[in-house]
């Protein structure tokens, strides 16, 4: 697989979503540094991101990573039907806005760079999306996880809602 995309041995997708340089004018010239934005899944409901930054590339990946790994052993792990969402979920962070939509088997996933990247490094292969507001790759990635993590399956608001299917 390419660099932006690797599978590790203990399951573990890894996706570098963006990676961002920024300069710093000094006496000398200007000075670089990058930024890297990368998720982890492991394709069966777990997903997370991470956050780095550092002179070089690799090491700002590298950063990133470990990043999202830390984070990804606290979400919760979501339960999947039909390789899809249960229901539409609006995920909303900052000024970016993620609708999305399930969708029958075969239609694929229809997303964006950065919300592409969760949606299939999270196991879902059946989706719609559309964005709306800002398309930042970091506040897309947060808006979809956030909105992912709103999912309830119907025996779980039926529970909360103290009623019988």
């Amino acid at each position: 697989m390419g660099r932006d995309r690797e599978v590790r041995p203990d399951g573990l997708e890894e996706r570098v979503v963006k990676i961002r340089r920024c300069a710093a004018v000094v006496k000398g010239g200007r000075r670089f540094s990058f930024n890297a934005l990368v998720v982890v899944g492991d394709r069966n409901g777990r997903v997370s991101w991470g956050y780095g930054k550092a002179n070089e590339v690799p090491p700002a990946v590298e950063k990133a990573t470990k990043d999202a790994h830390e984070t990804l052993r606290r979400q919760p792990r979501m339960q999947l039907k039909d390789q899809t969402i249960p229901h539409r979920i609006i995920g909303r962070f900052g000024g970016s806005r993620v609708v999305m939509v399930p969708a029958g088997p075969g239609t694929g996933v229809k997303a964006g760079p950065g919300v592409r990247d969760v949606l299939e490094a999270c196991g879902i292969h059946n989706i719609l999306t559309k964005t709306h507001g800002s398309t930042n790759p970091l506040n897309l990635v947060k808006a979809t996880i956030q909105g992912l993590m709103l999912l309830r399956t119907r025996e779980a608001v039926a529970q909360l809602r103290g009623v019988t299917l």
